[in-house]
């Protein structure tokens, strides 16, 4: 562990992160939050507790910040005090309902196949730069990745050209959320996309080395795209496209997740699948841990519900027009 702690709760912040990371949780904004607490806590009189008072006057040293994020970091430390409380039953916990009011959850922004074809189309707009010359070549890659992978965008940007395996036709997403790997087989389109990209690089005599980013550009060395460069990128694109959401605002990038999720749903529906048979293949897909994270990204939505409905009662319908005839007899 490199984060050092010198307060009087050190040794309890290690011992509660080493828990954490041992459970296969990377804990580093947890880690800054509480170590943010340790700095406070070591100006204070030596070997002062936490209490009530340097809980308060803490927060208040949070208060430039939004409240969202400000209830998040309050939250950081309210779990680790819950820790604590299992040695030292008399420690002090916050009232959660002291906290800042939370967010209304983000509504997520699906998009159809016709706006996502139109992004891809649109990519060959972006301009070049010397530090980003395939810029258009590049976002057409990422949309289509993004869309048919339903990659988180870390996931993403950390993608070296080694990771594709042409042979395979699969993409190796290495130690993501709670330190998995999954190797993602893709579509032979998806792999014409990738190897076109490749090819284009070698013609600029650009990298294609193992360890060369795959969402690079030529500043630094060659370094792959912050997520503010990936975010202006996809932003010139829908803004070009004219998506929105209905509140008028740009969708997310983590929005391209959800379409994933939802589109792929559509298509098994389309196909007459068996949906819930096939949920566990999903949620592998995405890297979840479970089918119930997956659930998240499951929107009942134009025209899914329609789907789902038609579905419905094409096994049921008869059935429930018994019972309803059954019913106005009784009657």
């Amino acid at each position: 562990m490199t984060t050092t702690f010198s307060s009087a709760l050190a040794s309890a912040f290690e011992r509660y992160l080493i828990l954490k990371q041992a459970l296969g949780r990377r804990y580093a904004i947890e880690g800054q939050v509480l170590l943010s607490l340790d700095h406070f806590l070591g100006k204070q009189t030596p070997g002062r507790d936490l209490t009530a008072e340097t809980f308060r006057a803490w927060c208040q040293t949070q208060e430039h910040i939004t409240s969202g994020v400000r209830r998040n970091r309050m939250r950081i430390v309210r779990n680790f005090c819950l820790y604590r409380r299992r040695r030292e039953p008399e420690c002090y916990v916050p009232n959660l309902l002291l906290f800042p009011r939370p967010h209304q959850p983000v509504h997520p922004y699906i998009f159809t196949e016709t706006e996502i074809q139109q992004l891809i189309e649109l990519s060959s707009r972006l301009g070049r730069t010397p530090q980003s010359p395939l810029r258009p070549e590049l976002f057409r890659l990422v949309v289509v990745l993004l869309f048919t992978t339903g990659l988180r965008r870390g996931e993403l940007l950390r993608l070296t050209v080694g990771d594709y395996d042409p042979r395979q036709g699969t993409l190796l997403i290495r130690s993501t959320k709670f330190h998995k790997s999954r190797l993602l087989p893709l579509a032979k389109d998806v792999c014409r996309e990738v190897e076109h990209y490749f090819n284009i690089r070698r013609q600029h005599r650009l990298s294609v080395e193992a360890d060369t980013p795959l969402v690079g550009s030529n500043y630094g060395g060659g370094r792959s795209y912050t997520p503010p460069s990936l975010r202006w990128g996809l932003e010139r694109l829908l803004k070009w496209a004219k998506i929105r959401t209905p509140q008028g605002r740009l969708p997310r990038t983590h929005d391209a997740r959800h379409s994933f999720a939802v589109n792929a749903l559509l298509r098994w529906y389309r196909l007459g699948a068996d949906v819930q048979s096939k949920l566990p293949f999903l949620a592998a897909y995405m890297g979840h841990v479970s089918v119930l994270s997956t659930y998240h990204y499951l929107h009942f939505v134009e025209p899914l519900a329609s789907q789902a409905s038609a579905r419905f009662a094409q096994g049921y319908g008869s059935l429930v027009n018994h019972l309803l005839r059954l019913k106005g007899a009784v009657r």
